[in-house]
């Protein structure tokens, strides 16, 4: 079929510009265009293989980690609404395919043909996949449990997989940036992580060896396995197929669930080398992105090749986009790329990196000085060349990087004591930077953005530093630019500088915190997501609230509130964990982990009856039945006559017991009794994040309660058993591994459950969407948690002990919905949505 559209932008005297590839390159140079005043110029289309808008793929290790300020508007570059509002007309879910250079038409998997006058190639690169035995199934595609880390599917994939079952072993092949976030990212989903590196430290190809050697001892703080020098061979499959491990060519194995592939990427170069461009490691372009011995054909980003070097990174990206606008807009028609000299400043699983230039010295005569403190997980260096920074590497503290970046595009001199170049001896404070930079100095590599026009936001009205970086992106990519970026927001608006009031907003499209939202919804009697857009909501209704304001909603009227589908998360809706093949998974309660053989029984009857393919325990304490199609949930459900275990949505999910006082000879109280009254009292309680609890019964910690959101120990009583009880809140056991801070000791089971509801009602009722109370906890402070939820400084425990109480006595096992479903399409298949349009598989 034609594209009509074209056909029509070529009547209306427009030039036809088409640019296949929709992501981070393709969408800016796209942006650039129409700064430019190229919407009056061309008919813009755009071609991309996913079925989105354009967005951030740095923010994707960020999704993996759960960062809790992540969300849709962070992620999504270019939404679908904004190709609308520019008039681009984008095809996404349709792969380019095929360019007749000659026809100047480029033809897609649904067989649509786009005609073009001007055709730009930003097809980006591809995950790289060594040549390993067991990687592939036999019809080419890759193993279940294997994966890149280059698309929102990679990450949904790992992390169904990471959430599907406790004790998820990992094995991340490659040790560089990339690889590293997967690996960080994967551990804060609390799955065990190791990385395997072929050369000899991480992060090679920007670190010396010192360098790497801090950054491994940061990564194995983490809990993360680390393994340099080794290369994997095969992929180690049981006979069903499924992934169990690796092989390296010393002959060890590692034992693995899941596979994350980070060995570098490879430019995309399919489409261009079959319409005959020119191919060496990427698409062969000159100064101004036009393709080799071609009138209309441009490349820009990963898949191109410039002067012989092919890039990576994002800043040369944005530097190739304005080149390429300036010249098909005609801004400036001698606009000319002469390639970039390579900045990075990231953050890595947590850690500060700054690195440009050379690693060390090459000549005799170059200056090389040197900072290691391995115990501070300290690393600086510069490299100085005929008095000219020509190489620099900051590990953990890189306050000077802003110095260092100036001295390396030659703006400012070096001091003579090289050594104030890693300190501030003389050099620029971290404080001043932000006065000092030249406007043309990029802040935020992510998304190219100088202090310039940092600065010309400010001058055109932003007043605070969600406006500033709302309007221009910065800091919205790996995060490590935010402290400068807000430097020089406060630098340049001075007395003018706003409070940004939005940041403590429950959701932004209602401008009130959670406490005050919470009383105008009690005092107005809203009970549904609809109502409170209609009545709160200045700009209306806003689709990344909705969630959130759903959850929020059941805190306050418990089963009471008005229930609108469309509001909840498929999980939320059906009441079990959607995985990566579209089944879901089933985890009936047993609570404290104590279970009986006549449940056992039935689980496994289950498990027979409706093919289930793995049963698992859980590191809960659970059983956890994965592979259930949605349509049999009901009569699963319904055969195991066992109440739903929470092991999904944003809830109070178990209590972890040890055995306690019954079996143990170092028993001082009876964890397991009390986990299961805990876990009776309040299953299934509504809150802000997942609630993970334990109860041990003495300080050996069997249970793991000193790193669970709410933790017991018991303590006895002058060395023996009592029922006497240490409290601990906020703790944590993935990448963020954090020991609960004791909130206090009860001298009853009983006042342990009173407390333990007070602390969640309170959390409930203050903690922002989203966070966890390892994070919460420590931003309100323990000793203040103490004097509201113990000593009743504030005069709430009643009221909080009230609500929490008729919360739990409205409680209703979810499960119940089998009999009387919400919707005639709560349990129907969902696949395959055969009515659809379907793209060609490939």
């Amino acid at each position: 079929m034609r594209d009509t559209s074209s056909a029509v932008g070529s009547a209306s005297g427009r030039r036809r510009l088409v640019v296949v590839g929709n992501g981070m390159a393709g969408a800016r140079t796209v942006e650039e265009i129409l700064s430019r005043g190229g919407g009056a110029m061309f008919d813009i289309t755009m071609v991309g293989d996913e079925p989105y808008g354009n967005y951030n793929r740095i923010m994707l290790s960020h999704v993996l980690a759960g960062e809790n300020a992540i969300d849709d508007d962070d992620l999504m570059l270019n939404p679908m609404a904004w190709y609308r509002e520019n008039g681009v007309t984008l095809h996404a879910g349709d792969r380019a395919r095929r360019i007749d250079r000659f026809a100047k038409t480029v033809t897609c998997e649904s067989g649509r043909d786009v005609d073009y006058d001007v055709l730009v190639v930003a097809t980006g690169s591809n995950t790289f996949f060594p040549n390993m035995d067991g990687l592939r199934e036999p019809d080419g595609r890759l193993a279940r449990g294997v994966f890149g880390f280059r698309t929102i599917a990679d990450t949904n994939g790992m992390l169904q997989m990471a959430e599907a079952a406790a004790d998820v072993r990992a094995v991340v092949i490659g040790g560089g940036l990339l690889g590293l976030e997967a690996a960080y990212g994967l551990r804060t989903q609390g799955v065990d992580v190791d990385v395997v590196h072929s050369p000899g430290h991480l992060m090679n190809q920007q670190l010396d060896e010192r360098g790497g050697r801090v950054l491994r001892n940061k990564i194995e703080s983490l809990g993360v396995g680390v393994h340099t020098s080794k290369r994997t061979t095969s992929v180690l499959r049981d006979p069903d197929g499924v992934v169990v491990g690796v092989g390296f060519n010393d002959d060890t194995t590692l034992p693995a669930d899941m596979i994350v592939v980070t060995a570098g990427i490879r430019p995309n170069v399919e489409i261009a080398r079959s319409a005959g461009l020119v191919i060496e490691r990427g698409i062969v372009v000159d100064d101004q992105m036009r393709c080799e011995d071609e009138g209309s054909i441009y490349a820009v980003g990963e898949c191109c090749q410039h002067r012989g070097e092919v890039y990576g990174l994002v800043a040369p990206l944005w530097e190739q986009a304005v080149v390429l606008a300036d010249v098909l807009t005609g801004a400036d028609p001698t606009a000319a790329y002469h390639g970039s000299r390579l900045t990075t400043k990231l953050k890595v699983a947590g850690v500060d990196v700054a690195a440009m230039g050379v690693k060390g010295p090459e000549r005799d005569d170059d200056e090389f000085v040197q900072f290691y403190e391995p115990r501070s997980g300290t690393y600086k260096s510069v490299v100085v060349r005929d008095n000219k920074l020509i190489g620099a590497m900051l590990l953990g503290d890189i306050s000077k990087a802003a110095f260092l970046t100036q001295a390396f595009d030659e703006k400012v001199a070096l001091p003579d004591e090289r050594i104030s170049m890693l300190f501030d001896m003389g050099t620029p404070s971290a404080e001043t930077g932000a006065a000092e930079l030249s406007d043309d100095t990029q802040v935020c590599n992510c998304n190219g953005v100088t202090k310039g026009q940092i600065l010309g936001c400010v001058r055109g009205g932003a007043t605070s530093l969600g406006e500033v970086v709302a309007a221009t992106r910065a800091g919205k990519g790996c995060g490590s630019c935010k402290g400068l970026v807000s430097d020089i927001v406060t630098f340049a608006a001075g007395d003018d500088l706003a409070v940004d009031v939005s940041a403590d907003w429950y959701v932004p499209a209602i401008p009130m915190t959670k406490p005050e939202l919470i009383g105008a919804i009690r005092a107005s009697g809203i009970r549904s997501v609809s109502e409170v857009f209609e009545k709160l909501a200045p700009a209306g209704e806003d689709a990344a609230a909705k969630m959130p304001l759903a959850s929020l909603l059941r805190v306050i009227w418990g089963p009471e509130w008005t229930d609108e589908r469309g509001a909840l998360f498929i999980n939320d809706r059906v009441h079990a964990n959607i995985q990566r093949d579209g089944t879901f998974s089933v985890v009936p309660q047993i609570k404290g982990g104590v279970t009986t053989a006549a449940q056992l029984r039935r689980i496994a009857d289950v498990a027979d009856k409706y093919s289930i393919p793995m049963v698992k325990i859980t590191g809960g304490q659970r059983i956890d039945l994965l592979g259930v199609r949605k349509e049999d949930l009901p009569k699963v459900w319904g055969d195991l006559d066992m109440p739903s275990g929470f092991a999904y949505g944003k809830s109070f999910r178990t209590v972890k017991t040890c055995v306690g006082t019954d079996y143990c000879r170092f028993g001082l109280g009876d964890s397991t009794a009390l986990g299961i009254a805990i876990e009776q009292r309040f299953q299934g309680l509504e809150s802000p994040a997942k609630l993970k609890l334990a109860v041990t019964g003495c300080p050996r910690n069997c249970a793991e309660s000193l790193c669970k959101d709410f933790g017991v120990v018991a303590v006895g009583a002058d060395g023996g058993a009592s029922d006497r009880w240490e409290i601990y809140v906020g703790g944590a056991a993935g990448a963020h591994i954090r020991k609960g801070d004791l909130l206090a000791t009860a001298d009853s089971s009983a006042e342990v459950i009173r407390l333990c509801g007070i602390f969640i009602q309170y959390y409930r009722e203050q903690a922002k969407w989203l966070e966890r109370t390892y994070a919460w906890v420590p931003r309100v402070g323990i000793d203040e948690l103490r004097a509201i939820l113990v000593d009743d400084r504030d005069g709430l425990v009643e009221g909080l002990h009230e609500r929490v109480t008729a919360a739990v006595g409205q409680y209703r096992d979810p499960w119940e919905e089998r009999v009387e479903p919400r919707s005639p399409a709560q349990f129907v298949s969902a696949l395959p949505l055969l009515p659809l349009p379907r793209v060609p598989v490939r």
